[in-house]
């Protein structure tokens, strides 16, 4: 059967069967973590014992974080429901979580907090989208209650019969208002393309196992966020995200966020966006590093020269935007030097890059470039020996971030084939990865999910190193240049004329750049193609 193509976050193009009317197939594990509060325990068990999806295929795995005395099973649960306990040196909320995952056995694993009251098809109303793509994470809609909780029978019968939704007051709830708000704001996250990872919200999630364990678990070193920065590394590895109104549950009583806001912003300010790239708005200073970066730039050192190697990655260094990390990729790990005539060793040039640029906190060496740059969110492949202006890097992030493109191919020279830079979106290979069919072309799956782009590199800012070297040498210094002479009245003529003359060469340029893009993509087309060296 072949992967339904989600481009972007679009998910309309799938068709959820409706609920009741389909017949599941795939298992599903229930993880809940819980520290505390046996009382709410005991009513979310109880609902999901009365759950519209097959028994059989549904199983609840829940943490006990560390409660005393322990929590235990009450009378009514689920007919697979499991008791752990995490090891006192490892507890919180992101542990508890990976403890239940580590032994999960669903297609799904369905995040659920300990104090919820699921409505009757609740998992079924995630699960019949898991059944149409292997790469999604579904989001479904809380109220929250504050009093008037029910005891678990009388929860247990209301849900097996279709009737949660009697079992508080509708109008004294509240909604979940940042999702709903977000809804709005996106088209339900159909137009959410790279924020739709913000609607990962480990209360009431689902997420495909598979996916799940490719991004790797919760981050255990986040207290506050973890939720939201697993989000944003399940996009990076090619989820699509779904909002699903159908998923209703009750929470009982207000979130934390809720109860305090301010408080809880203010922590993740700090920690979160360390860890995820996406958040620009938070991420103001000019020069700050982070642990994420947001662009990675690729140079193959191997084969090249010193000179050459240098002037792509110090111009990479020297760019405007600074949120970046260079990768340079050789054998560096069995470089030897020649310790009494070092000038003359093998692999000299390879030596010397390694050396220029061990110490630097922004440049990594790779002996292999591994398959993805996540959770870097671009990947940018320059060919040594070709410099960007100071705005190069981050006109071009821009323009691909925002139309969206999963590939923009920036074309430096014209031979026989095309010399090209590259910049990848992280999410979009992965996501095409995931739905290419056997022996398609991987970027024509890009192109389907995401859009391909080409861009002339001399009109982009990209230069070759001989031309930037010949720049940088004759060019007078600021302090010698003559100042300007007062104008006469004709001066402002003149500039007007000029004006207008560099306004007719941007649109020529303009013209020549969508010439070259489309020769260039025929060039593509016939597989004559190259990155570098």
């Amino acid at each position: 059967m072949t992967t339904p193509r989600i481009r972007h976050n679009d998910y309309g193009v799938l068709s959820p069967p409706a609920i009741g009317a389909w017949r599941p197939r795939l298992p599903v594990s229930v993880v809940i973590a819980a520290y505390g509060h046996q009382d709410k325990l005991d009513l979310t068990l109880a609902a999901l014992a009365g759950q519209s999806y097959p028994s059989h295929l549904l199983e609840v795995i829940v943490v006990d974080d560390g409660t005393s005395p322990p929590l235990r099973l009450p009378e009514i649960t689920p007919e697979r429901t499991f008791l752990l306990r995490t090891e006192p040196g490892s507890r919180g909320r992101s542990n508890a979580r990976n403890t239940g995952l580590r032994i999960a056995e669903g297609d799904v694993v369905h995040w659920l907090d300990a104090d919820m009251v699921t409505h009757h098809d609740e998992v079924e109303a995630h699960m019949r989208w898991h059944h149409l793509a292997d790469y999604l994470v579904v989001m479904g809609y809380v109220r929250y209650v504050e009093s008037g909780w029910p005891d678990p029978a009388t929860v247990h019968t209301a849900v097996s019969t279709g009737n949660a939704g009697r079992l508080f007051d509708l109008d004294a709830s509240e909604p979940h208002r940042w999702i709903v708000d977000l809804a709005a704001r996106t088209n339900g996250m159909r137009d959410a393309k790279d924020t739709a990872y913000r609607v990962h919200i480990t209360n009431a999630a689902s997420v495909n196992a598979r996916l799940l364990r490719t991004a790797g678990p919760l981050e255990t070193a986040l207290v506050l966020g973890e939720d939201t920065e697993l989000g944003y590394r399940l996009a990076q590895h090619g989820a699509a995200f779904v909002l699903e109104p159908a998923a209703r549950s009750w929470h009982l009583g207000r979130s934390m966020m809720m109860r305090e806001g301010d408080q809880v912003s203010r922590y993740n300010r700090v920690f979160v966006p360390d860890r995820v790239a996406h958040m620009r708005w938070q991420r103001t200073h000019p020069r700050r590093q982070y642990l994420v970066p947001y662009l990675e730039v690729v140079v193959d050192a191997e084969g090249a020269s010193y000179e050459d190697t240098r002037a792509t990655v110090d111009g990479v260094l020297a760019s405007s935007l600074h949120d970046l990390r260079v990768t340079l990729v050789g054998p560096w790990d069995s470089l030897t030097e020649d310790r009494r005539s070092p000038q003359y060793s093998e692999n000299l040039d390879l030596l010397l890059v390694h050396g220029l640029y061990r110490h630097d906190g922004r440049v990594r060496h790779v002996e292999k470039l591994p398959q993805s740059a996540a959770p870097t969110p671009y990947r940018l492949h320059v060919p040594p020996g070709w410099v960007p202006a100071a705005d190069t890097l981050k006109r071009l992030v821009a323009l691909a971030a925002e139309q969206g493109y999963g590939l923009v191919s920036v074309a430096l020279e014209e031979t026989d084939d095309v010399l090209a830079a590259r910049l990848e979106h992280t999410g979009a290979f992965a996501r095409a990865a995931l739905v290419r069919t056997e022996g398609e072309a991987l970027e024509d799956a890009v192109e389907d999910v995401a859009g391909t782009y080409w861009l002339d590199g001399a009109t982009w800012g990209f230069s070759p190193a001989t031309a930037t070297a010949t720049t940088s040498a004759t060019a007078a210094p600021a302090a010698a240049a003559p100042s300007p002479k007062p104008r006469d009245d004709t001066g402002t003529e003149a500039a007007r004329l000029g004006e207008e003359n560099a306004r007719l060469r941007g649109r020529v340029a303009e013209l020549e750049e969508e010439l070259r893009r489309l020769r260039h993509e025929a060039s593509r087309r016939r597989g004559l193609f190259r990155t570098g060296r």
